[in-house]
């Protein structure tokens, strides 16, 4: 029976017990599922062709079931995730993303794995897993990260008279500030709304997004230090002619950059693919470097961003769902996802691979010295639901007002999603 679409601000409130009305699983074993099916849920763009074609092989050959990947956009995703939980035919296995995972959790809508984990996970990097885990327990098992790089177009670096890549953010901006002046193309295709980039430069000058107050999570957007972050931001995007009010993902700014006329972006590794499927054309001007901070010593901040998988609490097949992940999370499978969309390496047994992805190589100097997450709470998954509050601040700055001013504007929109339970 389906329940009413919820958001994902009251997924505690909606999902509370789940876990203890399930079923319990399957108890037949590894070799009893011949002829099952098994639904798992993959974000777009997360699952790459290969990876998915020797993971469907390898779980067929070894239980005799067959999964079936169903592809879900970001946009929305939390309430749509939040409503599936709490059906009672959910799919088997979800992709949260890492800053996600503790509200589903908490609402008990999500399998403990501690012993899964300890099986096939433990030599992985504890800053991946870190958002798998709350209070103490395992909730979900780390499947990606990575961070942000320059990928750039060599061939209009090469017109603008540039050699070697930038150390620096100043040495960076005269590098767009070249290709402007001595080219036709863009220096840099940047929406004003690409807030996990924006996220990484709040690490970067030390601010959090939110603080404890009277014992309640409460905004910390009016930080100076945040409005540091935003001016850094907007120094970007004075290279950028791209909305204002719009992310890289409308349209998707690899589709963009496959143009041809773009002289760099800020993206994930894994769009380099998206840009070689419009233009396969490119593959040789496609490359890409750290994103370089204030000092030559220490790259920009970036978001650590990524997913989970997870088992639905009122799943019917959760033994099968475990064997899945066993499948899909193995070292052979985990070695796949780096060398094909060039996420960063989980484990030392991954580093090999890495260094076969330019994009991976190019993210590690940020991810080992100036990366982290947004707020590992629970109530953090509720901001980021759309509108998202901080996309609208960025575009109220870029347009002209005051970081202050923005942040109150939208203070208590942020306070009241930390404060639903």
């Amino acid at each position: 029976m389906k329940r009413g679409l919820i958001a994902a601000t009251a997924v505690a409130g909606m999902l509370v017990g789940v876990a203890a009305c399930g079923s319990g699983g399957d108890t037949t074993g590894a070799d009893g599922f011949k002829g099952q099916k098994l639904t798992v849920w993959v974000m777009s763009g997360s699952n790459p062709a290969q990876w998915t074609e020797q993971v469907s092989e390898q779980f067929k050959k070894k239980t005799g079931a067959t999964v079936e990947f169903k592809v879900q956009q970001w946009n929305g995703i939390q309430q749509k995730l939040s409503t599936a939980l709490s059906e009672e035919t959910p799919p088997d296995v979800v992709e949260i993303g890492n800053t996600q995972t503790a509200a589903y959790a908490k609402a008990g809508a999500l399998v403990e794995l501690g012993d899964l984990k300890k099986e096939i996970g433990a030599d992985w990097n504890e800053a991946f897993n870190k958002a798998s885990v709350v209070d103490g327990k395992q909730y979900a098992l780390p499947w990606f990260a990575g961070n942000r790089v320059v990928m750039y177009n060599k061939k209009i670096w090469a017109e603008a008279g540039l050699r070697g890549t930038p150390k620096t953010r100043s040495e960076l901006f005269k590098a767009f500030d070249t290709i402007k002046k001595k080219t036709d193309a863009e220096p840099l295709y940047l929406p004003g709304q690409n807030w996990y980039f924006f996220d990484g430069l709040t690490i970067g000058t030390g601010a959090d997004l939110v603080k404890k107050q009277g014992g309640k999570w409460v905004s910390n957007l009016g930080d100076p230090k945040v409005a540091k972050a935003m001016d850094i931001y907007k120094q970007y995007q004075a290279f950028s002619t791209a909305p204002k009010n719009k992310d890289e993902a409308t349209p998707q700014q690899g589709e963009v950059f496959a143009k041809g006329r773009t002289g760099a972006v800020i993206a994930m590794g894994y769009e380099a693919a998206t840009a070689l499927k419009a233009n396969p054309k490119m593959k040789k001007d496609i490359g890409f470097f750290t994103i370089p901070g204030e000092t030559a010593d220490k790259p920009e901040g970036v978001f650590l961003g990524g997913s989970n998988f997870a088992v639905a609490g009122m799943g019917k097949n959760q033994e099968l769902a475990k064997e899945f992940l066993k499948v899909a999370l193995s070292k052979q499978n985990d070695r796949q996802m780096v060398k094909e969309s060039g996420w960063t390496p989980k484990s030392p047994d991954l580093a090999g691979a890495g260094q076969e992805n330019p994009a991976v190589a190019a993210a590690a100097p940020a991810a080992e010295k100036s990366g982290g997450t947004t707020p590992l709470i629970p109530q953090w998954a509720a901001v980021e639901n759309i509108p998202n509050p901080i996309k609208s601040y960025m575009t109220a700055v870029l347009g002209g007002k005051s970081p202050a001013d923005a942040a109150k504007d939208i203070e208590s929109e942020i306070n009241a999603r930390l404060a639903k339970q």
